[in-house]
């Protein structure tokens, strides 16, 4: 009979159900298999429970990054490992995805110092590990987490973290300063987004590359020059800069070497992960709270229509970033 009443309520709602304990229960997006998005499936699974050095925090928004659909897709794997797992039908080792979140400390552990019952923070899951797809999720004290900006919504917040972080990494590794250039490739999504902004804070004369729709917006962020890189190679106006950050990882260094001003730096998202700290993101916090960095948000999708979402973002066409609603999430 429950099994009838399960299954009745899967058809109804297009919720799978799992199997497990019969403690608390929440949604939660599945990574069912690597490759196209429907592998992501809405599922009833075990809530997490904090440990004595973490905090369970009930997910009010996260986002869809370019990474989450590497990580989904496994389009990074080597050739020789990527066949094992596909051809052979192994689950994904990382079965709940998403980077960022943000929302509502619902509970901590015995150890835990930093935060209580009810803070509203945003952050990361850290590294490569994930699951803010899901209701709730569990992360260390000393996760890269913070008290959420008091100025923005949850949906803002969680638009923050991986986007702004990457920016910042790599505008500091180009040694960014004031008066100089700066140019930014791939200025109309999550990471270019933020770091024109963050490259205005520092104080450079900002030149932003983008598609025609979206030059206006961009130059809103405070870019003094836009340029359409469908109409225009920047490498070929002969003007030259000091950092050139491609944030959408398709520039050729060896071309933009003839943008370069001597010495200077060119910096691509191909190259490294971007470091994480929690203090980058309460720097990040003042400047949202300053008004100096906002979040530009393309689409929001509930949870139940997340395959959708990373169809979106697969795309290639979103403009900075595109959020997953979780519960209450357009509160301050």
């Amino acid at each position: 009979m429950l099994q009838a009443e399960g299954s009745m309520r899967e058809r109804a709602t297009g919720v799978t159900i799992s199997k497990g304990s019969k403690g608390a229960r929440m949604k939660a997006v599945v990574c069912t298999k690597y490759g196209p998005a429907d592998g992501l499936e809405l599922k009833v699974v075990d809530k997490p429970s904090p440990k004595a050095n973490e905090v369970l925090i009930k997910v009010h928004a996260a986002t869809v990054t370019a990474g989450d659909v590497v990580l989904r897709s496994l389009t990074f794997a080597p050739l020789f490992w990527l066949p094992v797992r596909t051809v052979l039908g192994l689950p994904p080792r990382k079965t709940i995805l998403g980077h960022e979140l943000a929302g509502e400390v619902e509970s901590v552990g015995r150890e835990v110092g930093r935060f209580r019952k009810g803070d509203k923070v945003f952050g990361t899951t850290t590294g490569l590990r994930v699951g803010s797809y899901a209701e709730y999720v569990c992360l260390p004290e000393d996760a890269v987490l913070a008290l959420k900006p008091a100025n923005v919504t949850f949906e803002e917040a969680a638009a923050v973290p991986v986007g702004g972080l990457t920016a910042l990494h790599f505008l500091r590794k180009g040694y960014i300063q004031s008066g100089q250039r700066a140019l930014i490739y791939g200025a109309s999504g999550s990471v270019g987004s933020f770091a024109v902004q963050l490259a205005k804070h520092f104080g450079a004369e900002v030149t932003a590359v983008c598609s025609a729709r979206n030059l206006e917006w961009v130059k809103s962020l405070g870019a003094d020059e836009v340029i359409d890189y469908t109409a225009e190679d920047f490498t070929e106006r002969g003007a030259l800069y000091d950092v050139i950050f491609d944030a959408v990882g398709k520039v050729s260094e060896s071309d933009s070497r003839k943008a370069l001003a001597p010495n200077g730096a060119f910096v691509t998202t191909k190259r490294g992960i971007a470091k994480e700290s929690t203090e980058d993101l309460v720097f990040l916090k003042a400047l949202i709270e300053s008004g100096q960095v906002t979040t530009v948000i393309d689409r929001r999708y509930p949870l139940e229509q997340i395959a959708e979402a990373h169809r979106h973002v697969e795309s290639g066409h979103k403009k900075g970033n595109v959020i997953i609603t979780v519960g209450r999430n357009s509160e301050t």
